[in-house]
Parts: C-alpha cells; sequence; structure tokens
C-alpha cells in the first residue's frame, strides 16, 4: 500500500472484508513502539446506526396506519 500526498492509504478490499470495515466506519491510528496499528473506535455507531440516523423521519405517505397494515399483512 503506498500513502498519497494527503497522507491516506487504501486498506486492501479483501482486507476490509474480512475485518467488516465500511465506509463512514471510525478508525484510528495507534502508535506502538515503530508500529502503527488500525483500530475500529470503540462505540462509534454501526453501519445500520448511521442509515437509521441519516433517514429518520423521511418516510412520508398518504396513507393511514390501517391502510398500510392491510398492504403489508394482506387484510
Amino acid at each position: 500500500m503506498r500513502m498519497n500526498s494527503k497522507g491516506q492509504v487504501t486498506i486492501p478490499a479483501e482486507l476490509r472484508h474480512k475485518h467488516h470495515l465500511h465506509e463512514g466506519d471510525e478508525l484510528e491510528v495507534i502508535e506502538d513502539g515503530e508500529t502503527l496499528r488500525i483500530v475500529r473506535v470503540q462505540h462509534s455507531e454501526t453501519r445500520g446506526q448511521r442509515w437509521a440516523r441519516e433517514h429518520r423521519g423521511s418516510a412520508t405517505t398518504g396513507m393511514s396506519t390501517d391502510e398500510l397494515m392491510e398492504l403489508l399483512r394482506g387484510e
């Protein structure tokens, strides 16, 4: 891997998949002697939590609760 002029590196796709890393995940670089470690920030939002927060309150419908229940349950 090579660092660009902004100090950024790309984590190879194979490692991102293996360690379940996704766009927006918070990571931290920790200096450990002569070694740099990349670790996931504890207690950061998961991808699903970020999606839910970003989309909360954005659903719109002109249907009533009863109409939605009929649509979903086929009642």
